[in-house]
């Protein structure tokens, strides 16, 4: 069975990849500095922190709200105040110009550790998965399944658009620093959307 309001949860994370936060711009700079292909261990390593996140996270939060609406909705009511916060994190955010520069060479596992570091230690991250992910799993019925489909579908999407990113990194990197605003200000605003349609559809 698809979690909750799947295509709601693809609509959040859409909008979240497509802003080039910390790890897009680090990703630029890195495909600047030491080519496309080496962005693909930095891209596992974010996904491999994401997984393990979304793991610890879920399957210490079932423990706590299986069978309990009221946590449910307490949890709900952060998760929209986080999105709001999130929102206005977008829009005030201005990426880091970088300027290429000769650096070091580095090993596979050094990318991989990189990506891995920036993804785990992200506050951001840690926030995002216990207070968004528990709004689109329903715990009455199998939850793993739907866990399953949520950190898959997340993980994809977060992958493909680091390697976009490091793909199209010169282009992508001179068209945010002529338009800082104009992703980061749609993001916020259909952020904020969310956040209020979540706030009046879903109820435990």
């Amino acid at each position: 069975m698809l979690p909750l309001d799947y295509f709601l949860f693809l609509q959040i994370i859409l909008f979240l990849f497509i802003t080039p936060g910390t790890p897009r711009i680090v990703i630029i700079s890195y495909a600047m500095n030491y080519g496309t292909k080496n962005c693909i261990w930095i891209a596992l390593g974010d996904i491999t922190a994401n997984l393990i996140q979304a793991t610890l996270v879920i399957f210490f939060i079932d423990s706590f709200i299986a069978n309990n609406g009221e946590i449910l909705n307490i949890l709900k009511w952060f998760g929209i105040a986080y999105l709001f916060y999130l929102s206005y994190d977008i829009y005030k955010s201005r990426p880091k110009k970088f300027n290429k520069k000769t650096l070091k060479p580095k090993t596979l596992f050094s990318f991989f550790k990189d990506g891995f570091i920036v993804a785990g230690t992200s506050p951001k991250a840690w926030i995002f998965f216990p207070l968004i992910f528990p709004q689109f799993i329903n715990f009455n019925e199998n939850y793993i399944s739907q866990f399953l489909i949520l950190i898959t579908t997340y993980m994809m999407l977060d992958f493909l658009s680091l390697i976009g990113y490091a793909i199209l990194a010169k282009k992508l990197l001179n068209w945010i620093n002529a338009n800082p605003r104009v992703i980061s200000s749609i993001s916020a605003f259909v952020l904020i959307l969310i956040a209020i349609f979540i706030g009046f559809t879903q109820n435990y």
